[in-house]
C-alpha cells in the first residue's frame, strides 16, 4: 500500500524540493521507506564500509572515513538538499530499522535521477524491487521522467529496472569513489505518463 501524492506535491518543482520540503513516508508491503535520520548512522556506516557495497555505487568511498555517514546524513536532512533520501525500513515488518537506501534527485524539466543500494546481508531478497516499484508508484517529485544508471558489472540492477519499467537508452561512464576510476554503465529511462 502506498501514500497518494497530493497534487500540491506532484506539482512541485526541482527548486521547490531543493527548498527543503518534507518527504513523505511511502509504504509498500515488506518496507516502509521513510526519510533518514540520524539514529541510522551506524547501521549506515556498517553496510557502506563493505567494499562490495561500496564498488558498486559512484560516491561511497573505500575505505570509508569516519565521519562519512554523518556527513550523509547532515546533507540529506539539509534544506537545500540535493536530493530526497529514504531509508528502506523493514521494523513494521519485523526486520532491520535500515535495509538499504533510496534516493531521488530532481533534475529540470520534470525529471529526477533515482538511485539506490542494499546492504549485502539484504541482496537477492527483492527488496531493491520493491522499493523501486514503491517509490515510481508514489512519485514524490511529481516527475515525468525518471533516469537510472547501473555499472555494466552489475546486471542484477540492471535486470530490475527493466523489470519496473525502465527502458535502456545508452552507454556512458561514471567515477566510482570506491574502485577510483570511470566504471562503464548503462543508462535507463522511465516515462511517468
Amino acid at each position: 500500500m502506498n501514500i497518494p501524492v497530493s497534487a500540491a506535491r506532484a506539482a512541485l518543482s526541482a527548486a521547490d524540493v531543493n527548498a527543503g520540503h518534507a518527504q513523505q513516508v511511502i509504504n509498500a508491503q515488506r518496507l516502509t521507506l521513510r526519510p533518514i535520520r540520524r539514529q541510522d548512522r551506524d547501521q549506515l556506516h556498517l553496510y557502506t564500509s563493505d567494499r562490495r557495497l561500496a564498488e558498486g555505487t559512484r560516491s561511497i568511498p573505500h575505505p570509508l572515513p569516519a565521519d562519512a555517514a554523518d556527513a550523509f546524513i547532515t546533507a540529506a536532512l539539509a534544506p537545500g538538499r540535493e536530493e530526497d533520501v529514504w531509508a528502506m525500513d523493514g521494523t513494521p515488518q519485523g526486520s532491520a530499522s535500515l535495509m538499504g537506501v533510496i534516493s531521488l534527485k530532481p533534475l529540470d524539466r520534470g525529471q529526477s535521477q533515482i538511485g539506490y543500494w542494499v546492504a549485502p546481508a539484504f541482496w537477492n531478497s527483492g527488496l531493491a524491487s520493491e522499493a523501486v516499484r514503491a517509490l515510481i508508484q508514489a512519485n514524490p517529485h511529481g516527475s515525468r521522467t525518471l533516469f537510472a544508471e547501473v555499472f555494466q558489472d552489475n546486471p542484477v540492477s540492471a535486470r530490475l529496472l527493466t523489470n519496473a519499467g525502465f527502458e535502456y537508452i545508452g552507454d556512458a561512464e561514471a567515477f566510482s569513489e570506491a574502485r577510483g576510476r570511470s566504471v562503464p554503465t548503462w543508462t535507463y529511462l522511465r516515462r511517468m505518463d
